[in-house]
């Protein structure tokens, strides 16, 4: 059985669990993207190569990939809440030592530690959140914990634009700080403990899903600058396929898998993550290169373009709690469909009209629709991972469900980066437009293929799925 403490009786303390969850969240979400503007102060104050500069963006990333599955587990075996304190902890100490580093070596062994202490934060948030809330209240719950992940995604660039400019590239990592210390004390005293089912610590699942991810992420993310046939990305990837594969085969046998294969059997799970694993490619591999237009080719200073990026912020701010509140009463899948059909739409809009005098004002329409489609898709997707598993089951599926959302974004600028080189580059504002145009159809195309995937396999709505899975006996 499981040991979870329940919360749905004290609404002061749902609330106090929406708000941690909410600021950790927050924290690691916005330092994924903070540091990107902040790199050529870097570059002159400690004298980083373009290899050092490149890793000190991918450290974070290739860590957060690598620990997410390894972060849930643990926190179902050893207790979410006291996984998600130490996690916040160590995220804050890295987030010092960061701003502290003399060189960038430390910088980067810094920023691998943030990325650790993202990965065991990042799926506890929704698990303790499933634990805090009964389903009938879930989700607007969800709606504010994707709003707030859509917020920081946003805020990302305005932010670091704007501490460089204030102060300095170091305080981009001291703001963690003392939110990082007001937030343990907080999570030690609001958040009820839960843990998963009783089982023992599955070390083999650890170690191949642990190595097999770093082997495809390294190599997604070495794919940028070296090649997609270069002989180090292409060890890695297969050598990481091979490990992830070998990872499937022992979880089939062993007797208490870190992740049960049989959650892929359930169309809710398998069609909710494929729509992640699209979501994720097309939109923040677009983003990515959206955010160099407004200033390579546009011309605007870091601080503001992260300003007009949030055009769309506003509309997942607005849009994200309702997705969640009526995905609860009318199922996920309407609005999966509808919000990856709308970032394609705006995507394709964008490429239509991409130039080198390109007004701000005619791409206002389009980063709309760009923000309110990615807000239907983050919480009805919650709530239908949350929908197809067991209570005790959602620290495993949230960890699953995180990693493959990682490996789609780092997939997506992969070969996005890639159809953006054969066809452009930074030479000139127009190769930039040439390599975007043809990069942003591709990521078109992937989220197409993502809502055709959920429209073409209906599966059971929220309450559908609950009463299915309260008709399934729990194992002893």
């Amino acid at each position: 059985m499981s040991a979870t403490t329940s919360t749905a009786d004290r609404p002061s303390a749902r609330i106090w669990t929406l708000v941690i969850v909410s600021v950790g969240l927050f924290m690691v979400v916005l330092d994924n993207l903070v540091v990107n503007v902040a790199l050529p102060s870097i570059h002159r104050d400690l004298g980083a190569s373009i290899q050092a500069l490149e890793w000190t963006v991918n450290a974070y990333v290739l860590a957060y990939a690598v620990f997410l599955l390894t972060g849930a587990a643990l926190g179902d075996r050893f207790g979410r809440k006291r996984l998600f304190v130490i996690g916040i902890s160590l995220f804050t100490i890295s987030s010092a030592a960061a701003a502290l580093a003399p060189t960038s070596g430390t910088l980067i062994a810094a920023r691998a530690m943030q990325g650790i202490g993202a990965a065991i934060v990042t799926p506890l948030t929704l698990t303790l959140l499933a634990n805090a809330f009964p389903p009938e209240r879930r989700g607007i719950a969800l709606g504010v914990w994707s709003g707030i992940s859509g917020i920081a995604v946003a805020l990302g660039p305005l932010v670091g634009g704007a501490v460089v400019e204030a102060a300095s590239w170091h305080w981009i990592f001291w703001i963690n700080v003392p939110i990082g210390i007001a937030l343990v004390p907080l999570a030690l005293n609001r958040l009820a403990e839960s843990r998963g089912a009783e089982h023992r610590l599955d070390f083999g699942g650890l170690a191949l899903a642990s190595t097999g991810l770093f082997g495809l992420v390294y190599g997604l993310v070495r794919s940028q600058s070296l090649g997609w046939t270069n002989v180090e990305v292409l060890v890695a990837l297969i050598t990481g396929a091979a490990l992830v594969a070998t990872f499937i085969g022992y979880e089939l046998r062993t007797r208490d898998p870190m992740l049960p294969m049989s959650f892929f059997a359930k169309r809710g799970f398998a069609v909710t993550n494929a729509v992640s694993l699209a979501m994720y490619f097309g939109m923040f591999g677009s983003i990515f290169f959206l955010s160099q237009f407004l200033q390579n080719v546009l011309h605007n200073s870091p601080l503001h373009a992260g300003i007009k990026l949030l055009v769309w912020t506003g509309a997942a701010m607005v849009v994200s709690p309702l997705a969640g509140f009526f995905s609860e009463r009318y199922g996920s899948r309407l609005f999966m469909v509808a919000g990856l059909s709308l970032q394609a739409f705006a995507l394709g809009w964008l490429a239509t009209i991409a130039s080198t005098s390109t007004a701000y004002t005619s791409m206002i329409g389009p980063f709309l629709l760009a923000g309110a489609g990615m807000s239907l898709v983050f919480a009805p997707s919650a709530n239908a991972v949350l929908a197809s598993v067991r209570a005790e089951q959602t620290g495993q599926a949230s960890g699953a469900t995180n990693a493959i959302r990682e490996l789609g974004g780092v997939l997506g600028i992969a070969v996005l980066a890639t159809v953006f080189t054969n066809h452009g580059g930074y030479a000139s504002p127009q190769a930039f437009v040439n390599g975007l145009i043809p990069a942003m159809w591709v990521g078109v195309a992937v989220l197409s293929v993502g809502a055709l995937i959920a429209a073409a396999l209906p599966f059971s709505t929220r309450a559908d799925a609950a009463a299915q899975l309260d008709t399934v006996p729990v194992p002893a």
